[in-house]
Order: C-alpha cells, then sequence, then structure tokens
C-alpha cells in the first residue's frame, strides 16, 4: 500500500510540472506574439510616417530639376538672342562697307572722267575744224574711228551725254549761260549747246552750258 501511494504521488508530480512547462510555454507563445503584433504595429506607423517625408523629397527633386532646366533655357536664350544681335550687326557692317566702296569707286570714277571729258571736247573741236566725216582723208578717217572707241568704251562703263537741243530747259541737268531768239523752237528751249554735258550712272558729272529761248 505505501509503494502503491508513493506512485500516486509522483504521478501527481509530474502532471503539475507538465502542467506548469505548458503553462510557461503558452505564456512565453502570448509574449512573442504580443511583441511581434508590436512589432508590426510599430513598423506600420514608422511606414506611415516616412511615406510624406518620402512624397516632399521627391517633390524637391523634380523642383530642382525643373528649375535648373529652366536656367539652361533661358542660358540658351540669352546666347541665341546674341548672336542675332552680332549677326545683325555684322550684316550691317557689310552693308556699309559696300555702300562705302560704292561711293569710294563712284568718287574716283567720276574723278576720272571729269579728267577725261576735256580731252573729249577737244577731240570733238579738232574732227569739227578737219570738216565733216567721210570728206577727209585716211588719216581723219581713222581719228573719227578712234573718237567713235573712245565714246563707246565711255559709253560701256556708264557715260553718256545729256540731251540738250530742242529739250526743255532742266536746272538739274542744263546750265543756262545766255538767252536767245528762236522762230524754231518756243521759249524755255534749249536752242543751242555750246559745251556738252555728261551723265555718270544717271548722276551729273558736268552740265550742259546752254541758250535757251526767251
Amino acid at each position: 500500500m505505501a509503494e502503491e501511494k508513493r506512485q500516486e504521488l509522483e504521478q501527481e508530480q509530474e502532471l503539475k510540472q507538465a502542467s506548469g512547462t505548458t503553462s510557461e510555454e503558452a505564456n512565453d507563445q502570448a509574449a512573442e506574439t504580443m511583441a511581434e503584433e508590436a512589432g508590426s504595429g510599430e513598423a506600420e506607423h514608422v511606414a506611415e510616417d516616412t511615406e510624406p517625408v518620402k512624397e516632399d523629397a521627391r517633390a524637391a527633386r523634380k523642383r530642382a530639376k525643373a528649375e535648373k532646366k529652366d536656367k539652361y533655357k533661358q542660358k540658351i536664350e540669352e546666347l541665341e538672342d546674341r548672336v542675332k544681335r552680332q549677326m545683325a550687326e555684322f550684316e550691317n557692317f557689310r552693308k556699309r562697307t559696300d555702300r562705302e566702296k560704292t561711293q569710294m569707286f563712284e568718287t574716283g570714277a567720276k574723278s576720272v572722267i571729269e579728267k577725261i571729258l576735256p580731252v573729249v571736247d577737244n577731240f570733238e573741236r579738232g574732227l569739227q575744224a578737219a570738216g565733216p566725216e567721210g570728206e577727209s582723208d585716211a588719216f581723219m578717217e581713222g581719228m573719227h574711228m578712234v573718237y567713235k572707241q573712245l565714246m563707246t568704251e565711255l559709253e560701256n562703263i556708264g557715260v553718256k551725254p545729256i540731251e540738250a537741243i530742242g529739250t526743255e530747259f532742266n536746272p538739274d541737268f542744263h546750265n543756262a549761260v545766255m538767252q536767245v531768239e528762236s522762230e524754231e523752237y518756243e521759249s524755255g528751249i534749249v536752242a543751242q549747246e555750246l559745251q556738252k554735258g555728261y551723265l555718270y550712272r544717271d548722276t551729273v558729272v558736268r552740265h550742259s552750258m546752254v541758250a535757251v529761248v526767251q
């Protein structure tokens, strides 16, 4: 009987120990679950708190990128404007230089023509004194040919005589030195040409000296 009693007591102790261990394990598992749940909640809370920060950072980077792009665009526009101004200035300089060159050439050409015209006048006087063309010797025929060649070359470079006799007096082209009476022409018409005038490319090199009908 004593042996059976002892065995029953030992079995009861083992059951109590097993029950205590199970309870402790259950408590540990419950604690771990609570800790995991708490950690998950904190992580979600941290994630929720950091999400606006990430959005702000992305917006800031986007603004910075846009501002940088605007600066580049502004710089490009400034450079394009500068290039356009320089090109316009160069074009104005080129036109001004061409105009000055043309004026210098025109001035030089007119100066040379003015010096040649007295020679042409003397040439014409000499031919008139020698008689009409076709009634002289071979030498004079040659001189007439040289005169024609000279006048042709002058015409080729833009020199031509001013019309005078039979035209209305024009102070832009004619220089009236005297008045005459005429049955052929009306008043204000050029009746005589005392010295031939010339134009160089529509610019008067020398006015015609004329007599006008009074």
